[in-house]
């Protein structure tokens, strides 16, 4: 399995194949932004990334990939750490989110986690590689955990291992492909896509941002509420209120619920215990209400190779809400790893 970036006349398509060792990349420019030396915007394929580094000039790589609706500022009270540690710590904003470009379907036609794991692919060949040819630790929230997944199966030779907190995508029992299978499926995924365009995502965006809806999102994602502060609130909102946040959503919201097996994590989970090389720890708060503890447990017992550690007291963005315990087991989990 390959990924590579096609690109044609009037638009930018972002597509996942499986033609072996095929490949097209195109070459972008890093501009250095009015931030400082260690915030940059990159260009990917005509579209805007925002990435920052601590540590750059450290010899061990890691990238830090958010959640949904947050961005490389949710890293926080974690980037730092890191790199006096000893590493260069990358965060970057995944198309669509934070200070990145927001496309909408005409512009890459979906989102989903094979895109965002292309997108990684670049990074890590055209602002890492120039650096170190080290592997990469990849540590991610939620939606960044899929991703971090997603790489682990498909970018495994630049892989050295993953820390996921959570881990998002309900598990999934396998079902023998049939004819009223695969055309049920058609409908369905031509139904989405269809309810996508003409639901007014604008307008849900608009009384979210002026209802006060976000910081009571937040106050369900931390169990520690006193954490939910007026500078996590505005990393989270201020995207949104981007005049191409909609459009944005709506490419998510169509290339999630449309993909394929291949990006979910059950088949991905699967693909990664054939080989075991890449080491993977759960990282789970114990008070999680958007993706309850007992799918960490369930991940763990069936893949006896992945690593569970529960934070009690603890919900959804571990690594915000408790920084000193997610930072110091990350770095001890890493440190103590035999490949490494």
């Amino acid at each position: 399995m390959h990924f590579f970036v096609e690109k044609r006349t009037n638009a930018n398509i972002f597509k996942l194949f499986n033609r072996g060792t095929e490949g097209v990349i195109y070459m972008n420019s890093i501009d250095k932004s009015h931030e400082g030396n260690e915030s940059n915007y990159w260009n990917w394929n005509g579209f805007k990334i925002f990435w920052s580094v601590k540590g750059e000039d450290n010899t061990n790589p890691m990238i830090l990939l958010h959640g949904f609706g947050a961005s490389s500022k949710h890293w926080r009270n974690n980037s730092y750490y890191f790199a006096q540690k000893g590493y260069s710590v990358y965060s970057i904003d995944l198309i669509g989110f934070g200070n990145s470009a927001q496309p909408g379907i005409r512009d890459i036609g979906k989102l989903d986690n094979g895109v965002w794991c292309n997108q990684v692919s670049d990074f890590i060949k055209q602002v890492i590689r120039p650096k170190t040819s080290k592997k990469i630790i990849l540590i991610g929230n939620s939606l960044g955990s899929l991703v971090a997944l997603t790489c682990a199966v498909y970018l495994k030779n630049e892989i050295l291992s993953v820390i996921a907190s959570p881990l998002p995508d309900p598990l999934v029992i396998k079902k023998k492909e049939s004819k009223l299978n695969s055309t049920f499926e058609k409908f369905r995924i031509k139904l989405i896509k269809i309810f996508f365009r003409i639901f007014p995502l604008e307008i849900v965006l608009f009384l979210i941002s002026k209802l006060g809806i976000i910081k009571l999102g937040l106050n369900s994602a931390y169990f520690k509420k006193d954490k939910v502060d007026k500078e996590l609130i505005n990393i989270v909102s201020k995207p949104v209120l981007r005049k191409t946040s909609a459009r944005a959503l709506r490419a998510m919201c169509i290339g999630m619920a449309t993909r394929g097996d291949k990006l979910k994590a059950s088949y991905l989970l699967e693909q990664l215990s054939f080989s075991k090389k890449i080491p993977f720890l759960l990282l789970w708060g114990e008070k999680d209400n958007f993706i309850p503890l007992f799918l960490g447990k369930k991940i763990a017992k069936f893949h006896r190779w992945v690593e569970l550690k529960i934070i009690s007291n603890s919900g959804h963005c571990v690594h915000d809400e408790d920084p000193s315990l997610f930072n110091k087991i990350s770095y001890e989990w890493i440190r103590d790893l035999t490949t490494y």
